[in-house]
């Protein structure tokens, strides 16, 4: 999806799949991207790649010039999954972590880990209502992958991917539809960053497969895409302003991508130019809207398109494998 004329196709995309709930055979999903050829010969014709692109473009759309303080309507369904992750926000508080000798990686992440794993499904049944419960295994497994990885220790681009994953399944089984689209980002996505934010400074997690100064973030890459549309348009905050520390800290609570680069103000040190070498690079971008379009062929290029990123991700009834 290299341009905004391709993106705005991607609005039809809420009405391509009727699921029957009642019918519907969910399933438990699975890694299925075993090779480095896959990523061709069959993520790229699925239709769950189609999908993904299809729910990135279409909230891309959703939040152009807007603002996250905008008023915008906040259905029930959303404001119960934002209570769902204001949960996830609270265990971080009941679970501190512990003394140990490692710098990084700290342990105590694995038992707020393990307690997202025993509770998430009964979780999103209260969330979601029974009428949604027989969904609930499967996307449920999207939302266990998308604050990082138990083992390392470790959050990046995939498990952000997977919660745009699990965001895509609730408009496929009709949870959220169109007009939820503003809230999504600025309600439920935002308080996710929020808790990513919170998990990678308390539990001191690595960047999952960083490229260091060479990649966008260390961390995140969607609420640049969906950042940089809110300011599409913007007359007076321009690219190249966005480096400087006070135009964010003026401007981060209305705007998504200015709220990125001061948390990156907060957590790194030196030269911007040095340690976000990529993001000054974009700085010199005259226009917002090529901003926005370079980095959804960005994002393409360097999240969707790394088998690394991929061979992870899970494929089940509602995002298949299946070619288009």
């Amino acid at each position: 999806m290299t341009n905004l004329t391709q993106t705005k196709k991607a609005t039809t995309w809420f009405s391509i799949i009727a699921i029957d709930l009642e019918k519907h055979e969910f399933v438990v999903p699975e890694k299925q991207v075993k090779t480095p050829a896959d990523i061709k010969e069959k993520w790229e014709k699925s239709q769950a790649y189609k999908d993904l692109l299809g729910f990135i473009g279409t909230m891309n759309e959703a939040v152009k010039n807007k603002k996250m303080r905008d008023e915008f309507p906040v259905s029930e369904t959303v404001s119960k999954i934002v209570h769902v992750l204001d949960l996830l926000d609270k265990w971080i508080d009941e679970i501190p972590p512990i003394d140990q000798p490692q710098r990084f990686g700290n342990k105590a992440y694995r038992d707020w880990f393990t307690r997202l794993e025993e509770r998430k499904e009964a979780l999103l049944t209260e969330a979601l209502g029974e009428r949604f419960q027989r969904a609930v295994p499967e996307i449920s497994a999207y939302l266990m992958d998308s604050f990082g990885n138990c083992t390392r220790i470790d959050y990046g681009t995939g498990h952000e991917l997977a919660f745009a994953a699990f965001l895509c399944c609730l408009y496929h089984i009709n949870a959220l539809n169109e007009g939820d689209s503003v809230a999504t980002v600025f309600k439920i996505f935002h308080r996710y960053l929020e808790i990513c934010r919170k998990l990678q400074l308390t539990y001191r997690m690595e960047p999952a497969g960083s490229q260091g100064v060479w990649s966008l973030d260390d961390f995140q890459f969607i609420p640049f895409i969906w950042g940089s549309a809110q300011l599409h348009d913007h007359k007076r905050l321009l690219p190249k302003s966005f480096p400087d520390p006070d135009i964010c800290a003026s401007f981060s609570k209305d705007y998504m991508f200015l709220e990125c680069i001061q948390f990156i103000h907060k957590v790194k040190t030196g030269p911007f130019a040095e340690h976000s070498n990529q993001l000054w690079s974009i700085s010199g971008v005259h226009l917002w809207s090529k901003v926005n379009t370079g980095l959804i062929k960005m994002y393409k290029a360097e999240v969707l398109s790394k088998f690394p990123v991929i061979q992870h991700f899970l494929f089940g009834s509602l995002l298949t494998l299946k070619p288009v």
